[in-house]
């Protein structure tokens, strides 16, 4: 497993779905794309994540994007698969699927519908295990109003529920936290603009984002980060750095998107509710991934 321990270490890439002009799915699109950041040295892919605007899909299309993601991964390539739901019987129905599906973990959100309790969140995670996969919880307080705490963490880890969790704070400092009351809970890294800080505190994933754009130079960058290799890491940290702090914005999904466009890698609209960028911000996504890819053109070069 390319010298990892677990399916869910390394560099797991949060993909996007594929729509056509008529925003129908396009599934063999897709299917190129898990293949081709395999071949560009990533470890996994994470299917019907926020990044593939899972809500918005059908029963129908969500269950095949797992499927597809399996059909096409190589051996030894992890499939992930995104659980998140309104409630704990769907997102235990999801884990299920994925299962069936030939998916070896799954990542699971805490209840989204209202802020949940710490009641709430436990027996959420007791459902969703009751599916029989590894599941990494999915800390987005931003997004969900609620606060998977270090403390809450170890509870679900410490009754066996969650065997890692996507950080998607950004503050390398839950990470030593983390350490010291579930010493086995594996970190993984949830926003690519934390992946120097959060991954030399002790990370052993990145669920990534514009790694779908810059798939060898983003391996390069969390395999030099994990190796402590700062002389490798922090140049590509810094040339990577105004892209990467989009994924914590509004418009992450459009924006990465739009950059693999930009290079003519095939982003593709996005599903109402969500809209086209606003013109500025297109602008500068452009702009931002023309720069980045001419300055990694020219590295290679020389």
């Amino acid at each position: 497993m390319d010298g990892r321990e677990k399916p869910w270490h390394g560099v797991l890439v949060a993909t996007p779905t594929f729509f056509r002009d008529d925003l129908s799915v396009d599934y063999d699109r897709y299917a190129d794309h898990v293949r081709w950041l395999a071949e560009g040295g990533c470890h996994g892919v994470c299917v019907n994540g926020s990044l593939g605007e899972y809500q918005v899909l059908t029963a129908d299309e969500r269950a095949r994007m797992v499927e597809v993601a399996v059909e096409a991964a190589p051996e030894g390539f992890t499939v992930m698969a995104g659980v998140g739901a309104y409630g704990a019987r769907e997102s235990r129905q999801w884990a299920e699927q994925a299962g069936e599906a030939g998916a070896e973990v799954v990542l699971a959100l805490p209840p989204n519908a209202y802020r949940a309790d710490e009641r709430s969140v436990i027996e959420h995670y007791r459902e969703i295990a009751k599916a029989g996969l590894p599941v990494s919880a999915y800390n987005n307080p931003i997004d969900t109003k609620v606060d998977l705490t270090p403390a809450l963490l170890a509870e679900l880890y410490n009754e066996g529920l969650i065997v890692g969790v996507k950080e998607f704070t950004g503050e390398s400092r839950r990470s030593y936290e983390l350490g010291e009351r579930a010493p086995g809970l594996d970190v993984l890294i949830g926003t690519d603009d934390s992946v120097v800080e959060v991954g030399l505190a002790g990370a052993k994933g990145w669920i990534s984002g514009f790694t779908s754009v810059f798939p060898r130079e983003s391996v390069r960058l969390y395999e030099a980060t994990l190796a402590h290799d700062l002389d490798t890491a922090l140049p590509l940290y810094r040339t990577l750095h105004p892209l990467l702090r989009w994924d914590f914005h509004t418009e992450f999904v459009q924006a990465i998107k739009l950059s693999m466009d930009v290079l003519n890698l095939g982003g593709g609209p996005v599903r109402q509710p969500r809209q086209p960028m606003v013109p500025e911000n297109a602008a500068l996504i452009r702009e931002l991934t023309q720069t980045i890819a001419a300055q990694f053109s020219s590295a290679n070069v020389a």
